[in-house]
This record gives structure tokens, sequence and C-alpha cells, in this order.
């Protein structure tokens, strides 16, 4: 398994290379056409509602930025989406997606800061797994020179929401330790990468066991994610941790109160444990939300704990935070360009292969980021996890 993973990764790491010749095409002679290939949702589900097919392209509004898509992110949030298994879904069909790269084609009125031509990477509330997707300069950021279209589409929500949760939320000094579940994920690699711009940061991680070899040297302790975490990480650190990052929930919640040391923060930004088939599940759902220990404010205040949650998506779309996560931005962009830190990315993905790269996510499979791979020909790039 492990050395599937490194071929994989090496593989992966050619045509990202590959990807990133192609940065020079003509936008212009792609813009002709008034309809655009989009994957569509038709209704919550399993996999078989979603599909690739031709919709009107749509046309920048006054202060938004029409791209040419070349990447789009997948994440597990995405899979939730497509179950249903969030509050307050929106109304199908439409196109999921959430972060994109291309190039700048066209813009609205009013809508400086950008040219033609422009390499940028950009948040979407919604519509990003499209041919051309417009979206409020706000959520548009120009990428470094040395960045690929698949390094960007992997690199705003995984990176940003790890930087912000650390370092925003938890203030992430030297000297401390974290704990992240899913280490071999997108956000669990950009995790360990900002960890270790950080003096003397003990990093424990959970994953996969098929994946320890592939990551074991981006965490300081690693341990399977079916294993007794807690007692593992108390034999090493007998006082637990100072950060504990959940994206699972559950029963986790309350094993994560329970490691966090005095002035200790947890910070839930998932809940992955809620998905177990390929469709949404009322007694997974009921089961998760049974398990989170009721938190007593009393408690934390007798223990010195901080309990805190994170959704990066609400905090740009519905809470009008732009301007922090551009600062945000810009510190990452720094560091890429200081070469501290790189996105993972796991495979990329035509669309119309995206049912396949959906269900390597639900299982877990994936070692960093997944990219659909807007130009790619739908043939399998890499073997699926067994």
């Amino acid at each position: 398994m492990a050395s599937e993973g490194t071929e994989l990764t090496e593989e992966t790491e050619h045509m990202i290379e590959k990807n990133g010749a192609k940065e020079t095409e003509n936008v212009v002679s792609a813009g002709d056409t008034k309809e655009m290939r989009a994957v569509i949702l038709s209704g919550f589900g399993g996999l078989n509602k979603l599909r690739v097919t031709k919709k009107a392209m749509p046309e920048p509004q006054e202060g938004e930025v029409k791209i040419r898509v070349k990447a789009c992110g997948l994440n597990f949030l995405d899979l939730m989406v497509r179950q249903g298994n969030i509050d307050n879904p929106p109304k199908t069909p439409l196109v999921p997606g959430f972060e994109c790269s291309g190039i700048v084609e066209a813009m609205g009125e009013n809508t400086k800061g950008f040219e033609i031509g422009d390499r940028v990477m950009a948040f979407v509330n919604y519509n990003a797994w499209a041919e051309v997707v417009c979206t409020p300069l706000d959520y548009v950021y120009n990428m470094p020179d040395d960045m690929t279209f698949p390094e960007a589409a992997a690199f705003s929500m995984n990176f940003v929401a790890a930087y912000m949760m650390l370092f925003e939320v938890a203030n992430l000094r030297e000297g401390m330790s974290v704990l992240v579940h899913s280490a071999g994920g997108g956000v669990g690699q950009a995790v360990a990468q900002l960890c270790a711009t950080i003096p003397s940061v003990t990093v424990f991680g959970t994953a996969s066991s098929f994946k320890h070899e592939a990551i074991k040297d981006s965490v300081t302790h690693l341990f399977d994610r079916n294993a007794d975490y807690v007692q593992e990480v108390k034999k090493i650190s007998p006082e637990g941790v100072d950060i504990v990052l959940d994206c699972l929930s559950g029963e986790n919640t309350g094993k994560g109160l329970g490691l966090l040391r005095p002035l200790g923060t947890y910070i839930l930004y998932g809940s992955s444990n809620m998905v177990t088939g390929e469709t949404k599940s009322f007694f997974s759902l009921a089961k998760s939300w049974w398990q989170v220990e009721k938190v007593n404010p009393i408690k934390l205040y007798e223990e010195n704990k901080v309990i805190a949650g994170f959704s990066l998506l609400n905090l740009l779309f519905k809470q009008g935070r732009c301007g922090q996560v551009k600062t945000v931005v810009e510190k990452l962009f720094s560091l890429y360009n200081q070469k501290k830190i790189k996105p993972v990315v796991d495979s990329l993905w035509a669309l119309e292969e995206v049912k396949e790269a959906m269900q390597r996510i639900h299982d877990r499979g994936n070692i960093g980021k997944l990219i659909l791979d807007v130009e790619k020909s739908p043939t399998p790039l890499v073997r699926t996890q067994p």
C-alpha cells in the first residue's frame, strides 16, 4: 500500500508539472462559445445524482471577475453537500464546488485590480466545477508566478483554513503541541507544513494505516485512525496537547477536550463521521450527534480550556470577513514563495471522472488534495485504493 502511495505521488507531481506548461493557452478563442461544460448535482443522494452536461455560460455582473477555470478543488464537504448532509442545503439542481483556479477572461463594471489573462485562484459560493465561473473580486487572488493551477486549487480552502485555525483561533507558538485528525488529507497536510514553520512544534496525527509510509515525515507522531489515540498521545505527552483540530466530531469531541492541556484549544471544523454510506444516513447522523459530549461551560472555566468552531465558507460568504481572509492569503503566498509550504496534490481527475474522484474521498484513499482538471481527458490517472 505504501509503495503504491509513493508511486501515486510521483506520477501526480509529473502531471502537475505538465499541467503548468499549459498556462499560456489562448483565452480569447476558448471564450467564443456561449455554453460550457459543468458538473450538475440533480438532487441530493448518491453518485448517480452527478452528471456532466452543457449549460449557459455566466457573464460577470458589476464587481465580478469571469474566470476560465483550469482546476477545481474537491473536498470532503462536497461529498456532504451531495448527500444533503449539511445545514440549510441549497436547492438543486446546482453546480457544486467552492474553489478553483484559472485565467481571468472578463470583468464586470467597476471591477479593478485584475487584468484579462491574469492567473488567479478564487473562492466561489458553489458553481466552481465548471469551465467558467463568475465570482466577486473580493474572493479572487493573483497566483504566485511559480504556482501551477492544480496547486492553486489545492491551496485556497485547505491552507487558509489550516492557517486561521492554528494562528488566528488557537494562537500557535513555539514549543506547542497539536493533534490533527485525517493527517493524510488536504487540511491535515497543510496543518503539518504550517506547524513546521514554527520551532519545536510537536504534531500528533491520526490517519489510515496505508497512508503512514507516505506521510510519516510530515508529523512527529502518527497513529492509526482506528487505534486508541488518546492513550497513545498520553504515553508520549501525559499532560496532553495544546491544540486539537477535529474534522470528525462524534465521540472524538469528548476525547479531544479530554486531551487538552490547561489553556488548550479544541477546534471543530468538520463532521465526517456522519458520512458512512453513499447516501445520507439518519442513523449515522443521530449516532454522531448522540456521541458528542455535552459541553459544560463551568467545566471549561474550571479546567481552563477553550472550545471553538471554524467554517471558512461561512466566514467568507455569510460573515463578510473577506479582508481578514485576504491578509491570510498574502501571508500564505509569502510562505509559498519562500518554499516553506507546498500543496500536496493526490491526483488529477477529469470533470467526467467526478464520481470516481468522490468515491476516492469517501474511501479516505487520498493523500493530499484531489483536483478536477477541466482540460483533462476522462482516462484514469491513478489506481484507486482497494
